[in-house]
């Protein structure tokens, strides 16, 4: 008897110690997220107010992104600069408000349904309510290919513009949380037209593949369909953790932030093995400067000008990067606003 107590006593202290190693290697985890978060938001906040005071148009790198990732550190208690967040809502409203009567025509803006899609996204994250201008953009997305079963793509301008399925998701995104009264009918044809194609395309890269997946938020589809979507998403992960944008290329902070963005806004678990592999990826990458570095292949078609971001012509596609990246970061986190901590 006295041998079993013995044994028995041992595995006891063995699973308390083992929980208690978990305990601490989850709680060192969470340290390093926290801190990685609070290295980034400056540098981004740095970019996003930077590319307003160069720039009257709005850009999905440096206000749509960021303001995302703005918005979500509030809800998860970390402090932001929130008069910057308030002038990037503000400049994402302005912007639209310009074309106001060509997005009545159902001609919209430069950048197209990516601009305007992303636009509205910015808004609905920043708690912006509906009004006549959204009205007008949510008429402009229902009219634009209003004859097709997607969105196309806007320009070519890989990853962030590349992609049929992300323009899609952003109208649809977009139609959802502004779309009027009025409109809704037409929406929902929209959405019934949009379904079917989403759910026969076949993605042809990570962009492909994540927005694919967010979008089925919107149209419903049998739960195999969208888990199926979220296993080939997690199967293209490297063995570093990471994701890369394209089959060819190494794995990099844009492709992997926004492959846990979606995973994570969709239902998987935090938990996940790949999840917190990519997590892991993300934390081993971070620059010194809090930064997180991809190198653009994007042709470039404006004028080249400084925002504050590291990383030179990079900056852009970086910003954006780092926004994805400190996104999917504060998803592993409980929300606390500042109010309760």
């Amino acid at each position: 008897m006295r041998g079993h107590f013995i044994v028995l006593f041992s595995l006891q202290t063995l699973c308390l110690t083992t929980t208690g190693l978990l305990a601490e290697e989850k709680t060192s985890t969470l340290d390093q997220i926290r801190s990685a978060i609070n290295q980034a938001i400056p540098l981004i906040e740095k970019a996003s107010a930077g590319s307003a005071e160069q720039r009257k148009c709005f850009t999905c790198h440096s206000q749509a992104v960021p303001v995302l990732a703005f918005a979500e550190a509030q809800r998860r208690g970390f402090s932001i600069d929130e008069e910057n967040l308030e002038r990037q809502l503000q400049h994402t409203a302005d912007h639209l408000k310009r074309g106001i009567e060509n997005y009545k025509k159902g001609k919209g803006q430069g950048g197209q349904v990516t601009s305007a899609g992303y636009a509205l996204w910015t808004l609905d994250a920043g708690n912006q309510q509906p009004d006549e201008t959204t009205a007008a953009v949510a008429h402009y997305l229902l009219e634009n290919q209003k004859d097709k079963d997607h969105w196309f793509r806007s320009s070519k301008r890989p990853p962030s513009s590349g992609s049929p399925f992300m323009t899609t998701y952003v109208a649809l995104r977009g139609l959802d949380y502004f779309g009027t009264e009025e409109q809704q009918e037409r929406i929902n044809q929209r959405k019934d037209n949009v379904s079917k194609w989403l759910n026969s395309a076949e993605p042809k890269d990570t962009e492909d593949r994540v927005f694919q997946l967010q979008a089925f938020q919107y149209t419903n589809p049998d739960k195999k369909t969208q888990q199926k979507a979220a296993t080939d998403l997690i199967d293209q992960q490297r063995k570093d953790g990471g994701w890369a944008q394209k089959s060819e290329m190494e794995s990099d902070a844009y492709a992997t932030g926004t492959v846990l963005t979606a995973l994570l806004e969709t239902g998987t678990s935090v938990d996940n093995e790949a999840v917190k592999r990519g997590i892991q990826y993300l934390l081993d990458t971070q620059q010194d400067d809090g930064s997180w570095h991809v190198v653009t292949r994007a042709e470039g078609f404006q004028e080249y000008f400084e925002t504050g971001f590291p990383h030179d012509e990079d900056q852009y596609i970086s910003t954006a990067a780092s926004s994805w990246a400190t996104l999917a970061l504060l998803l592993t986190l409980p929300e606390t606003p500042i109010s309760e901590k």
